[in-house]
């Protein structure tokens, strides 16, 4: 006797959709995560003096 192996595309398809719908998911659950989390801001402020000699005059 011989085992035949049945095969379909709608099986494969399906669980790709299932794959990529659990991709998504953890995608979307972590950026909402990140967005959550209340960073600092920072408390100095930056100055950088540039010097006039880097500026060209354009006419």
């Amino acid at each position: 006797m011989q085992f035949v192996k049945k095969t379909s595309s709608r099986a494969k398809f399906l669980s790709i959709i299932i794959k990529l719908f659990f991709v998504l998911l953890v995608f979307f659950v972590s950026i909402f995560i990140l967005n959550k989390i209340d960073f600092p801001a920072p408390k100095k402020t930056i100055e950088k003096i540039i010097p006039n000699e880097n500026f060209k005059i354009v006419k």
